[in-house]
């Protein structure tokens, strides 16, 4: 070890006097030597660790490398010439951990990379061990030989050829370390850990290390629960007619677990983050600030405590139902028939289900036609205006997956697991545990790959079928083993066509991109080594690496292995904004303010509108074919997302979003054209152009397309965002004009938050913040400051007196300040002479000095006025001297002047579409309130704003400051909520991998800083810009990269039309409620003819849903009813206080207080008697409708929600004669009207309101009276000559009445004139009305008479 201790020392000769430092070195305590050199070289000469750990590390794996390179030379492997080339392995593995290679051709990171240090004596100490376990094993004699698939495993011969190659491979340790072919152990580590749970147990992608781990451990834990189930039931062989009761139980559990370990994500920090907030809350409280600002974190929470509960009943009902199936002895009664049926139904469901659906929904079906066969809503929309629309061929997708999944594979693969469990027990292949063992993983695996994604499995089945029952029959050991196997090759086969596919793009010599010299040296260079390049593929496939091309060219590199993630850092953006910047950056250098810092917002949001619906959208196959690893590109107008899809569950994907710059490079925005031309107008045939037929494509456009490693799904997909408007913000204050306008919707906004706030009262009765004010409240005060105020600007400017007065800022504003003073709900005095008057005139006057201030006293000049402008805009005010007085209450700085200054702008750019709109105050403060409610307006560098795009705000606006590339300028943004349309581009993921690969190798291995270096210029073939440009800071260049994210199937809206949601204990028992009451009203439906099914799901409707607000509005509506009762039978009963015309809120109040017969009053006198006719009336009528049908009476609870507020009825005393007679004849027409419908639209009371509603509008007179006499006429179901009877007896005792109160009064007499004659002519329409009413009661009851016979 090196002390730290360093000491000057200078040594005087009669040469020379030179400075020379040392390092003391500690042998012992006392005891140290001098180490002569500086720092740096120390450096260049060993690495300088600070951590005793790793000291104690480097020398264990310093003994480990000698001991067993001790005993692979004491064995004699090594010899003459090869045991010095093993001497220098093993020295240099030695050397490395005292001084590493940087930078390592396998490091992921720029600089100094500790973790690379230890992986060359890692990797040697794991060969060693390898060799001498392959020597022993050859060396027993007593080792069992198995023969799997005609090879034979184990056999001291295959072990020492095994060996021999592990030496060879040894040797080449320098070359491979050379060439970077050892990945750094970490990333090894998950690799292996991940290629063994996806190949072997059905897993899927991980995230990391933790991931790896975590993932690996649950399988093996499942494996050995299954394992002991399988093995007590198979050890004993048993017959065809009697299935063991274990091993039933074993396919249970077996299907009941691979569904719910398929339903798992690999990462476990959201699981781990639910059970810390079940059972341990207190480790949540530090944390508790960002879950509040985000919303993610427990919307992932709460979509697996979804998933939870479902697969807590899924996984028992698919254990009970495979046990059941199982003992059945069904698989082993139908043989073979059975099996032949399965397949044949599997391929052609696949099929169809696959190739077919996906091939008919691309852009250019097979590459041949022009235009997609079975086409969305939104192909011939040019503007997206909704979400997409649920097509017949999705929801056909949809079950025919299901179907797939969950019903077909499982039954085949419980089909051959019992078969060749009955075969095992009979006779034992291998041994007895190695044979359970192998269709215990066997099984496992192809269920949980089935459930996970089973878009492969119909090929992989049709070659497990077709190669082991007709190809190679002998060698085929049982079906389920084959059809393991099978899936294991046919996933590297799968990766060696797209290797092919790339390879064979990138090189094809008609479509060559050279970027440089060297790639045209390159280009004739690899002709000669094309079987070299074979080999190089066929080895990467196997191992899954990347094939890199060197600096871009056509030669071709195969580099480390690395995980589906690919990149090893977790690199994340992270906004820089006012919460996570010094406060003095903020004001003087602005920072963040840079396009793509701001613009990566925009990807964010979208990462968190894909994080909704990325997984239901696949599963309804609106990006075609997926797989884990799978590549694509979201392009718009101005978003281009890379997506790349990591893990694929069942129910669930995990992927990553990396968004591109909006403005990019001219070799971008050359492949941005080339994904968004289409191909539909070539109309070339090699060199001539014949053109094409109808509906397809001509044979130059087929031709390009099959020789592209991309290629489009999707034209309209349809995501949630926001469309982006902006404008420059000089040209709309160019003039003096367009500037007084924004002051003057300034110094009104001012106004409108003073007058609005609630600390109003305070500031204007506190006595000490008066006197502050007094200067302001005197007449003959004047501002005068010529830098400030303008002629030009100001409203208010007094040009002989060269400033602004009270008297002037009253003249113009004082009107404003009364309005704005009259809205508040407690009086306030708003006089001239009034304190609000005074606080106004201050705060005005000290906002247009804040803002004559940031503008540094120039508001004349525009590029002064707008720096101003946008300094006031982020909250940075220079308050003068004078001004200090507002310190006394902050408030009015941050809830008035701030907010003040933002609302004008939002004012002033309205006020250009409505130029004298504003004009009026009622609109101009209806516009305010309106915009401080549902308006976000905020600097881009506020949280706030972050806050509100992620919260899904419906309009958004701000004033950026664009300083890029010499322009400086301001622009205000306006963000507005609304859908956006991307078009998919599938991408090959190799090329995508071995491009991103290439560029790790180029910049930090080789070092090339070349901003225009050829491994990026544009290739319209391969897309190598935008790959390239998507690779991880500082290797590419993307303006943002997302974290992990994953996306549940349950948060998807359109999803849950098809099957119905989660399956949970609470959606089961209001799926049986509503059956249950469903199927009892239709029983009663003889015994009750007003039984209707639409109040059943009315009632359950409310305890179904799953949305609580639904719930609440259903029960506060229910409860307005029932409140709202009693409160109209004082009006109808006694009419004693007079005043203003009461309203109600809903129509179906006035049912109730007709249907209730109120009691007598003693104060009432003559009036009651005169109601009480009318009363007895409507209740005879109440009791007529008894009878009728429950869907009429549904109507009076559907009303709250059909029909608008409406006006109350007001009571009978309050109104005249005439007044009284009209109301009567309206609701006797509008009785006849209702009854007529009721019997024209059956039970459908929601069609019934929808068509009072149109004729009540239609009829132009009082139409919310209208609507409130149908809706309660067709509560209660009278004839047309009830209602007329009803209404001429109430009439004649109304006027008896009227007599007997008052005879004498002359102009009462009028009225009752009028009202009988009034009655008398609308006496016609009310007969007319019940003929018409007779003559359909006899219409439809011949109808139903007809019906029935």
């Amino acid at each position: 070890h090196l002390s730290e201790d360093l000491e000057d020392s200078s040594c005087s000769s009669a040469q020379r006097k030179i400075n020379r430092q040392f390092y003391k070195f500690i042998i012992f305590p006392g005891k140290w030597i001098k180490i002569w050199y500086d720092r740096l070289t120390l450096l260049a000469l060993l690495d300088r660790t600070e951590d005793i750990k790793e000291n104690v590390l480097a020398i264990l794996l310093v003994i480990l490398v000698s001991f067993l390179g001790f005993l692979i030379m004491n064995q004699g492997f090594c010899k003459d010439i090869w045991v010095l080339l093993f001497c220098l392995i093993m020295a240099s593995c030695q050397y490395s951990l005292l001084k590493s290679i940087q930078p390592d051709p396998a490091s992921p990171v720029h600089g100094h990379n500790q973790i690379i240090t230890y992986s060359r004596p890692v990797y040697f100490c794991v060969l060693c061990g390898l060799i001498l376990l392959l020597d022993a094993g050859s060396k027993n004699k007593s080792t069992s030989i198995y023969t799997v698939y005609g090879l034979k495993i184990f056999s001291p011969g295959s072990l020492r050829a095994a060996r021999d190659h592990a030496i060879g491979f040894l040797y080449c340790f320098p070359a491979i370390s050379l060439l970077g072919l050892f990945p750094q152990i970490n990333t090894f580590c998950i690799y292996v850990l991940e290629q063994v749970d996806m190949l072997l147990f059905g897993g899927t992608a991980v995230a990391g290390m933790i991931s790896s781990l975590y993932s690996i451990s649950r399988s093996f834990i499942v494996v050995i629960v299954l394992y002991g189930f399988c093995f007590n039931a198979v050890k004993d062989p048993w017959d065809a007619q009697h299935i063991p009761a274990l091993f039933s139980a074993f396919c249970g559990l077996l299907v009941g677990l691979s569904y719910h370990l398929s339903r798992q994500s690999s990462d476990p920090s959201v699981l781990v983050s639910l059970i810390r907030g079940k059972y341990f809350p207190h480790f949540l409280h530090q944390h508790l600030e960002d879950s509040q600002n985000d919303p993610l974190p427990e919307k992932m929470r709460e979509s697996v405590k979804e998933t939870l509960k479902s697969d807590l009943i899924v996984c028992s009902v698919a254990a009970v139902l495979s046990f059941a199936v199982s003992a059945s002895t069904v698989f082993l009664s139908l043989q073979p028939f059975l099996s032949i049926v399965l397949f044949a139904l599997a391929w052609t469901v696949g099929f169809v289900t696959h190739y077919i659906l996906p091939q008919l929904r691309k852009h250019h079906p097979w590459l041949w036609i022009s235009h997609p066969i079975l086409k969305n809503k939104e192909y011939r929309q040019r503007e997206v205006r909704g979400a997409a629309h649920l097509m017949w061929f999705e929801r056909l997708y949809v079950w025919l997956q299901c179907f797939e999944k969950y019903v077909l594979y499982p039954a085949i693969i419980l089909n051959a697991l019992t078969n060749d469990a009955f075969s095992i027990s009979k006779y034992k292949r291998l041994t007895p545990h190695c044979d359970i063992l192998l269709i215990t993983i066997a099984g496992m695996k192809l269920l949980r790959s089935s459930f996970c994604n089973p878009i492969h499995q119909f090929i992989t089945l049709s070659f497990t079928v077709i190669f082991f029952q007709f190809d190679y029959r002998d060698i085929s050991e049982n079906f389920l083993l084959d059809f393991y196997m099978m899936s294991i090759v046919f996933n590297k086969l799968c990766d060696l066509l797209q290797k092919l596919q790339f390879i064979m793009t990138y090189i094809a010599p008609w479509q060559i991109a050279w970027g440089s010299s060297f790639h045209v040296f390159a280009q004739l260079f690899a002709i000669p080594h094309s079987a070299m390049l074979f080999f190089q593929t066929l080895a990467t496939a196997v191992f899954s690496t990347p094939l890199s091309p060197f600096l871009g060219s056509v030669i071709f590199l195969t580099s480390y292995a690395r995980p589906v993630k690919f990149w090893e850092r977790n690199y994340n953006t992270k906004r820089a904004d006012h919460s996570n910047t010094r406060l003095v950056l903020q004001i003087e250098k602005d920072a963040g303010n840079d396009d793509n810092n701001l613009n990566s917002i925009f990807y964010e949001h979208l990462t968190r509108s894909l994080q909704e619906s990325l997984c239901g959208d696949l599963i309804l196959g609106r990006w075609g074919n997926y797989s884990s690893g799978d590549c694509f590109i979201l392009a718009s107008d101005y978003l281009n997302a890379f997506v790349h899809l990591i893990e694929i569950g069942n129910g669930l994907v995990t992927f990553q979003l990396r968004g591109l710059e909006f403005r990019g490079t001219y070799c971008q925005q050359r492949e941005v054209e080339a994904i968004t031309e289409g191909d539909e107008d070539n109309e070339g045939c090699c060199c001539c152009k014949p053109g094409h037929l109808p509906h397809l494509l001509s044979c130059n456009a087929a031709f390009n397309l099959r020789w592209l490693t991309w290629e489009i799904t999707r034209t309209h997909y349809v995501l949630e965002g926001y469309r982006i408007i902006d404008n420059n913000a000089a040209t709309m204050l160019q003039v003096f004009d367009l500037r007084r306008i924004l002051i003057r919707y300034y110094i009104k906004s001012i106004i409108y938050f003073t007058a609005s706030s609630p600390k109003i009262l305070y500031w204007i009765r506190d006595e000490l913040f008066q006197k502050t004010l007094q200067p302001f409240s005197k007449w003959h005060y004047i501002e005068r400051d010529l830098a400030m105020f303008n002629i030009n600007i100001d409203d208010d400017y007094v040009p002989c007196l060269q400033g602004i007065t009270r008297a002037s800022f009253c003249s113009v504003y004082l009107d404003w300040i009364q309005f704005c003073a009259g809205k508040r709900m407690e009086p306030i005095d708003c006089d001239e002479d009034s304190p609000l008057v005074t606080l106004s005139f201050a705060l005005c006057i000290l906002g247009r000095r804040a803002l004559g201030t940031a503008s540094h006293n120039m508001a004349i000049s525009l590029d002064s006025f707008l720096y101003g402008l946008h300094a006031l805009f982020k909250g940075d005010f220079r308050l003068t001297s004078r001004d200090e007085w507002v310190f006394a209450d902050m408030d009015l700085l941050h809830k008035v002047v701030a907010p003040a200054i933002r609302m004008s702008l939002k004012l002033h750019q309205d006020q250009f579409t409505c130029p004298d709109e504003y004009e009026d105050p009622a609109i101009l403060y209806e516009a305010i309130q309106s915009f401080e409610e549902k308006v976000v307006i905020c600097h881009e560098g506020d949280p706030a704003w972050r806050s509100a795009i992620l919260s899904n705000k419906e309009e958004l606006l701000t004033l950026r400051h664009v300083v890029d590339e010499g322009t400086d300028e301001y622009k205000v943004i306006m963000l507005h909520k609304s859908y956006l349309s991307f078009k998919v581009i599938k991408v090959n993921k190799e090329c995508v991998r071995g491009l991103w690969a290439g560029q790790q190798q180029e910049l930090i291995f080789l070092r090339n800083r070349n901003p225009e270096r050829g491994s990026i210029q544009n290739n319209k073939q391969v897309l190598r810009n935008l790959i390239n440009s998507s690779c991880d800071q500082p290797l590419g260049y993307p303006m943002y990269v997302s974290p992990l994210t994953t996306s549940y199937i349950g948060t998807h809206r359109q999803l849950k039309k098809v099957w119905g949601g989660p399956v949970s204990l609470n959606n089961i028992k209001t799926w049986f409620r509503t059956k249950w009451l469903r199927m009892r009203k239709d029983c009663n439906a003889g015994h009750n003819s007003g039984g209707n099914l639409d109040e059943v799901d009315s009632r359950c409707g409310s305890s179904s849903s799953n949305n609580p607000a639904n719930n609440s509005s259903q029960n506060s509506s229910s409860q307005h009813t029932r409140n709202s009762t009693p409160q109209l039978q004082p009006s109808l009963r006694i009419a004693q206080f007079p005043g203003r015309r009461k309203f109600r809120s809903q129509s179906v109040q006035t049912h109730a207080a007709l249907s209730q017969r109120p009691p007598r009053s003693s104060h009432s006198g003559p009036i009651i008697e005169s109601h009480q006719p009318f009363i007895q009336t409507s209740t005879s009528a109440q009791e007529m409708a008894q009878g009728l049908s429950g869907s009429q009476l549904s109507f009076h609870n559907s009303a709250n929600s059909v029909f608008s507020q409406t006006p109350a009825i007001p009571a009978m005393g309050q109104l005249t004669v005439q007044e009284r007679a009209g109301a009567m004849i309206r609701s006797s027409l509008a009785s006849s009207t209702s009854s007529t419908l009721s019997l024209l639209f059956g039970k459908r009371s929601f069609s019934s309101a929808l068509v009072i509603s149109g004729l009540s509008a239609a009829d132009g007179g009082n139409t919310t009276d209208t609507q409130s006499s149908s809706s309660v006429n067709i509560a209660m179901g009278p004839s047309a000559r009830a209602a007329s009877r009803a209404m001429q007896e109430s009439t004649r005792q109304l006027s008896e009445t009227h007599e007997a109160t008052d005879a004498t009064e002359s102009r009462q007499r009028r009225e009752l004139e009028a009202t009988h004659a009034l009655l008398m002519s609308h006496t016609l329409e009310c007969r007319r009305a019940s003929q018409e009413d007779m003559a359909l009661e006899d219409t439809g009851s011949q109808h139903s008479l007809s019906e029935e016979q």
